[in-house]
Parts: structure tokens; sequence; C-alpha cells
């Protein structure tokens, strides 16, 4: 299974509270994490759509034998029950948006 990534194409940084309203507009009940370098998650699936749309910093999700980097202003779309791994690679925290969707 693939995941759905949308690329940041804006020239400014991205503004969590303009990310925070669309999302809630899209209907997820949204909240904010930030995770250390060198943080990781092992494989998992959640229950709910997820979607993450990252502030700063960059986050490496793998489903199955592929690798999504995402930066600042990247977001995915991970659908219930997709089996995933993540880690925060390099000296920089990460801080992103969830969003939930039941």
């Amino acid at each position: 299974m693939s995941l759905n990534v949308e690329r940041w194409d804006g020239s400014e940084l991205p503004d969590a509270q303009v990310l925070r309203k669309r999302m809630e507009a899209e209907g997820y009940s949204v909240f904010e994490s930030r995770d250390a370098a060198g943080t990781s998650y092992g494989l998992h699936s959640h229950a709910e759509d997820q979607s993450h749309w990252i502030v700063s910093g960059a986050l490496t999700l793998r489903v199955g034998w592929e690798e999504y980097t995402l930066r600042a202003g990247d977001r995915d779309y991970l659908p219930a029950n997709t089996e995933h791994s993540a880690v925060v690679h390099g000296n920089e925290a990460v801080i992103y948006l969830i969003g939930i969707k039941y």
C-alpha cells in the first residue's frame, strides 16, 4: 500500500494555525506533536484515518518497502489500519499536526 503525500509548494514556511483550521474544516480532530531527533516508532497501525502535517523539521514514514520523508509543509494521508513506522532523522526535532478522523 502506498501513502498519499502532498508536497508543500508555498514560498513561505507553513503557519500551524492555518494548517490546523484547514484540517478541522476537513473533519479531523487535530493536535500538535513534537518528537526529538532520533525518535522512532516501530511498526504499528491506527483504527482511524490519520493525516500528519509537518510544521518544522522532518519525519520519515515507512509503509511496506516504501519510505516517505516529509518536511515543513508536507502532508500525508494515512488510511485506517495501514501498518507503518516512523523516525526523526538528523539533529532537529520535528513538530507536526496529527489529524484523526473517525
